[in-house]
């Protein structure tokens, strides 16, 4: 213990003399002062008058943003490829084998850098953007699709739509205790979304329509208006699903053949299809060797989410770096990195872990 802090004291006194010669003052003051750093991609209001720590604050939100969507449909991916993975189809077995193999021995760095500059630099000049459909485009500079704009009533209509949800979930939750006393099956979920759908449409009509959408319009040399996703965001996303996914599909077969033969056996003695099974004998079961491993697949979707400073993308790790090349408080805002990196991922580990000890299999 006399050893480690004695070279702790070291290091931190060595520290303490090179920011002092070099002038930088040590703190989180300059957190305060005004940025003068200009951001493109932006979940809240920002302008470079505002100060350092709004900022990086505008660094994280983007990050949790881009993680959050890319564990959500990297998850979705990985369970279907994972499937496909254990299929008697051989085409599509080993479809889904190549794509494993192949994403997951490329460095991700490198398929971000193959979208950014291969794949979505191919596409046409806004002046010549593919049009989708009425109002929404792609181009190099990137997605283009109609925004939302809340009218009068809008207030009315969410609380008659938060009211239809709640009305939806106790439906669903009676539908499960419905057939654990009777044994007969009431479709619960399609039920539920179809109150929801039904009692929010008539909320939407009752209230006037209280939701319109501005459409982007090609102007100058670019799209006006509308809701815009740019090729950073689109490439890091992208990269980050496709790269995950491979991952959590083999996850996802691994924990599908730990599942007992005589499970998938007694199934199908008593003629249940095989998208039943698959639904509600194989995949329920695979999930006690899935989840722990695909806890670790999403800690590291986090971490390789810094990687966005390679294609220009404004997450923290972006933003802070250019900070630390304005002022030099290279320590603070390392430690601002790790404290953050550490936060987001032990919420995911505390719910995941949470998760995995619901579906562990209990012995009577």
């Amino acid at each position: 213990m006399v050893v480690v802090i004695a070279i702790l004291y070291v290091l931190f006194s060595n520290t303490q003399e090179n920011l002092a010669i070099r002038g930088i003052e040590s703190g989180f003051a300059f957190l305060g002062h005004e940025a003068g750093l200009p951001i493109g991609d932006s979940l809240i209001d920002y302008s470079p008058t505002r100060s350092y720590g709004y900022a990086f604050l505008v660094g994280i939100l983007n990050t949790l943003f881009v993680s959050v969507l890319a564990i959500v449909f990297s998850t979705l991916l990985g369970i279907v490829i994972g499937v496909a993975r254990v299929s008697r189809n051989w085409l599509l077995a080993r479809g889904a084998a190549i794509y494993v193999e192949t994403l997951r021995n490329l460095p991700l760095l490198l398929t971000l850098f193959f979208i950014y500059t291969v794949v979505l630099a191919a596409l046409p000049h806004p002046r010549d953007a593919i049009a989708l459909s009425d109002g929404v485009f792609l181009s190099k500079r990137g997605f283009y699709l109609p925004r939302p704009v809340a009218e009068d009533g809008i207030g009315l209509f969410l609380g008659a739509s938060a009211v239809a949800l709640v009305l939806a979930v106790m439906f669903w939750r009676w539908a499960r205790s419905y057939k654990v006393r009777t044994g007969r099956s009431v479709s619960g979920l399609r039920g539920a979304l179809a109150i929801f759908l039904a009692l929010s449409g008539l909320a939407f009509l009752a209230s006037g329509q209280p939701l319109t959408s501005e459409l982007p319009v090609y102007q100058g040399f670019n799209f006006k208006g509308g809701l815009s996703i740019k090729p950073e965001f689109a490439s890091l996303l992208i990269g980050l699903v496709l790269y995950t996914a491979a991952y959590v599909a083999e996850n996802v077969r691994s924990g599908i053949q730990s599942v007992h033969a005589g499970q998938i056996e007694a199934a199908n003695a008593l003629g249940v299809s095989s998208g039943v099974v698959t639904r509600m004998v194989l995949l329920p079961q695979a999930l006690r060797v899935t989840i722990p491993a695909t806890t670790n697949d999403y800690a590291s979707l986090v971490k390789n989410s810094s990687l966005a400073v390679a294609i220009g993308y404004p997450d923290m790790v972006s933003v802070g770096g250019t900070i630390i090349g304005q002022n030099g408080q290279a320590i603070e805002i390392i430690a601002m990195w790790m404290a953050v990196y550490l936060t987001i991922n032990l919420i995911i580990s505390l719910g995941m872990n949470m998760l995995n000890a619901r579906v562990q299999l209990v012995e009577r």
